[in-house]
């Protein structure tokens, strides 16, 4: 066997351990999988398989991130410095789309991204670099016009006129999609934004050119999921809403029965509600407690303070209390929330929160001072926070699979 067939047929445990050492994705990692043929059938597109959460952190005024296993012990001081390169875990990522633009989603390992100047609407896998455009934010229904820096649009009845790169920058909140995109058609899946000034909700079908209006005009929406072909959305009163995804014209909802879960009153603090779909067919919802920390000379940043989990008991339609997740961890923030199996991953233990905020309009604000990411331990209700003196261009968002 000739020197070259050796290394093009080395032994894949091997290989991996030598993509162990890497933290550049696109000048090693993905170097390396071009070594050869073999390699780059051995090798992942993601390193890992993207099986684990992980933390994008936008660092950099040059659209710079980095991609953190989150399963592994955090160093969170060390984690945006990039003279800590040897640090493992991290990889470096380019990413043009995310300067100076807004990461409104993240699914099935996808980011999505509002295109700020542009007001256009993309989807981006950020290690294969592969990208989809959504209809713009000019078609979502509440946009009357835009011309130029000035734009009209409805705001609760009334038509009001707003500077267009600011419009662009608060319109969307979230985004999902309930799948992977598998052509270049963009055909094959549909996405749901919750957008505008009364938190309403919007669809893409497949083909459409513009975003369509849901024919029941839920508003005050905090959070939407896709989970079992129908799409759940809670508002901020913890009110939860189901959606028929079948039917042709677009979804058909409903106001489901159950009254609200009930939640201790925590001076000082809003909320924010979550909805998770679980692998046995139970739904979730997570209710979250926020403050305003002051800090003089007009600088404050959003601090959760603590947080509660209910499942939905469909045959009773009531919510129920949960104080313990086994085995399992819940990611939330701008992704889609999941529930993960902790024992699958090394380093990962059960009964946690993994957390980053969602708070776009605290973060357009120059006296932010950093953002809300973090671990919180449902068993014993502690917190460990991560990345306090951190201020990222734009929100830390989790990368799943």
């Amino acid at each position: 066997m000739g020197e070259v067939d050796r290394w093009t047929n080395i032994y894949q445990d091997l290989l991996n351990e030598i993509t162990k050492r890497f933290h550049s994705y696109d000048n090693d990692y993905l170097q390396l999988r071009l070594v050869c043929k073999p390699w780059n059938m051995k090798l992942p597109k993601i390193p890992n398989g993207n099986k684990v959460p992980w933390l994008l952190l936008p660092i950099g005024g040059g659209g710079g991130a980095a991609a953190k296993e989150s399963c592994e012990e955090f160093q969170s001081q060390e984690i945006p410095d990039t003279g800590g390169l040897e640090e493992e875990g991290i990889y470096h990522l380019i990413l043009p789309e995310l300067q100076d633009n807004n990461i409104c989603g993240s699914c099935h390992g996808w980011l999505i991204i509002v295109m700020v100047y542009e007001g256009t609407i993309r989807m981006l896998n950020p290690f294969t670099k592969i990208h989809f455009e959504l209809p713009p934010i000019s078609t979502l229904p509440n946009v009357i016009d835009i011309n130029g820096d000035e734009c009209t649009i409805y705001f609760g009845g009334q038509i009001i006129t707003r500077n267009t790169v600011r419009m662009h920058k608060t319109q969307i909140w979230k985004a999902i999609i309930n799948s992977t995109p598998t052509n270049d058609n963009n055909n094959d899946f549909i996405a749901v934004v919750i957008y505008g000034g009364l938190c309403s909700l919007a669809f893409y079908k497949p083909n459409d050119k513009r975003w369509h209006r849901f024919s029941t005009r839920y508003t005050d929406i905090c959070d939407v999921i896709f989970f079992q072909e129908k799409i759940y959305a809670v508002d901020y009163e913890g009110q939860l809403y189901e959606f028929d995804t079948k039917n042709k014209s677009g979804p058909v909802g409903r106001i489901y029965e159950a009254t609200p879960p009930p939640s201790d009153i925590v001076f000082g603090s809003f909320k924010c509600y979550y909805l998770i779909g679980c692998d046995n067919g139970s739904l979730l919802m997570l209710i979250r407690h926020i403050r305003h920390r002051y800090l003089g000379n007009k600088k404050y940043f959003a601090e959760t303070v603590k947080f509660y989990v209910y499942e939905l008991k469909k045959n009773e339609k009531a919510w129920s209390r949960i104080y313990d997740l086994g085995n399992y961890i819940l990611v939330i923030g701008l992704n889609s929330s999941v529930q993960i199996l902790s024992s699958n991953f090394l380093n990962c233990k059960g009964n946690q929160i993994y957390f980053t905020d969602n708070m776009r309009l605290v973060h357009s604000s120059d006296f932010a001072t950093h953002h809300d990411v973090g671990i919180f331990n449902l068993e014993d209700g502690t917190f460990k926070r991560l990345l306090t003196d951190v201020k990222f261009f734009c929100s830390p968002v989790w990368i799943l699979s």
